[in-house]
């Protein structure tokens, strides 16, 4: 048998993790270091669920990276070693990030409900009411309480609205046998402020935030991953604090210092080293950081794309600082050569706000007394990024199109 194109790799790495699984975000460990008081306070809570009595509804907030779904999945399998026949409880956990839409969220819920294959929902075809309606049947047929876990619970809110929230919390004045309480997960520390008055009193009873862990803690987290998920002697001593301190800047993010760790081990196994050093979490920021903000700005809507494209072509032809007026005239150019409706400047303002929001451009507002204010608008993202907006096949119209004013749509 031949040559493997893989053999040059294989030959070429040096395996320096042992266990890969324990590097990942979502491996749940045994222990959560330094989130001991929020597992007690929604341990506290939903215990009554035991004795098949309805737990308050919670609201856990927290950004990302704050430990939260891996706490509520940790509390799920220590559940079920109380219950582990689901006599008087069960813990059902969505996804929301997943399952952002009133339908899918009712049929995700059914399948860890309804057992029996033939009665089962189908994914689509159903009317709302006929899904609501047969969940509570086969909810009621069992007696308990059902605890139901909607993580990302802003996704819901953002794309239609919070019916769904209204459906679930209603049920228990239906219900006979059964009850349901609801843990809703945010990373929107101003989520109950969107919610409608009706939902507001009823979703959030409780609240349960998860603040930023600091370096400190960061640090404790990677060395209990790192103990078990790599080979002795191969950290250089100042990785785990250097990913823990550039982790701790991006708002305490756990994922993100787990990601540096695991990406910074994975380019040294594929350079052949021996040793993981701070200048292969370098390496490792580079990538994620790129790759993240690239994950992003694909899905960003059209409109937002092109009001990005405009500030761009702003920056490449503008020694000056650059205003909200400037990309507009070009925003409404690049509109009319892509064929696309040209929105009111203040809905463009919007839009540049949630880019500033997203991180990728800084627009700051100036102040000119009673003549009014604008914002300045800077770009927060390198060549390569914009190599990538710039190639996004939503502007190829503007290889061909002749501008108006040669200096801005240039590409």
């Amino acid at each position: 048998m031949g040559e493997s194109i893989f053999d040059r790799s294989i030959n070429r790495r040096n395996t320096l993790i042992k266990n890969r699984n324990i590097l990942q975000t979502t491996y749940i460990p045994d222990q959560l270091p330094h989130r001991e008081k929020e597992i007690n306070n929604i341990v506290e809570i939903i215990t009554p669920s035991l004795n098949k009595d309805k737990p308050s509804n919670i609201l856990v907030i927290g950004k990302t990276g704050t430990g939260k779904t891996a706490v509520l999945n940790y509390i799920g399998k220590e559940l079920l070693k109380a219950d582990p026949e689901k006599k008087n409880c069960s813990f059902i956990y969505v996804n929301c990030e997943i399952v952002d839409n009133p339908y899918g969220i009712l049929y995700n819920i059914s399948n860890q409900i309804i057992t029996d294959h033939n009665s089962k929902i189908p994914f689509t075809g159903w009317s709302l009411d006929r899904v609501y309606e047969t969940i509570l049947f086969y909810i009621d047929k069992e007696n308990k309480v059902f605890i139901i876990v909607l993580d990302e619970i802003d996704r819901i809110l953002q794309k239609n609205g919070d019916d769904i929230f209204y459906f679930l919390t209603t049920m228990n004045e239906i219900l006979k046998e059964s009850k349901i309480s609801i843990i809703g997960v945010t990373n929107n520390t101003k989520f109950t402020e969107l919610l409608t008055p009706r939902i507001k009193s009823r979703l959030g009873e409780e609240k349960v935030v998860f603040p930023p862990y600091n370096p400190e803690q960061l640090q404790d987290i990677l060395r209990k991953r790192a103990e078990f998920a790599f080979e002795p002697g191969v950290l250089a001593d100042d990785v785990i604090p250097y990913c823990a301190a550039i982790s701790a800047q991006i708002s305490g993010d756990a994922r993100r210092a787990l990601d540096f760790l695991k990406v910074s081990a994975e380019i040294a196994e594929r350079n052949g080293d021996s040793i993981i050093t701070e200048a292969h979490v370098n390496s490792a920021r580079s990538k994620i950081e790129l790759d993240a903000v690239v994950e992003v700005i694909k899905t960003l809507p059209a409109q937002s794309k092109i009001v990005l494209m405009s500030i761009i072509k702003n920056h490449e032809s503008k020694s000056t600082v650059v205003i909200t007026g400037d990309v507009y005239s070009v925003y409404k150019e690049i509109c009319s050569a892509l064929n696309c409706v040209v929105l009111k400047e203040k809905r463009v303002a919007d839009l540049i706000s949630e880019l500033d929001m997203l991180g990728i451009v800084h627009a700051r507002v100036k102040s000119f007394g009673r003549n009014g204010r604008t914002r300045e608008i800077e770009l927060n993202i390198n060549k390569d990024i914009i190599d990538f907006v710039v190639k996004d096949e939503l502007f190829e119209p503007l290889l061909k199109h002749k501008p108006i004013k040669q200096t801005t749509l240039s590409m």
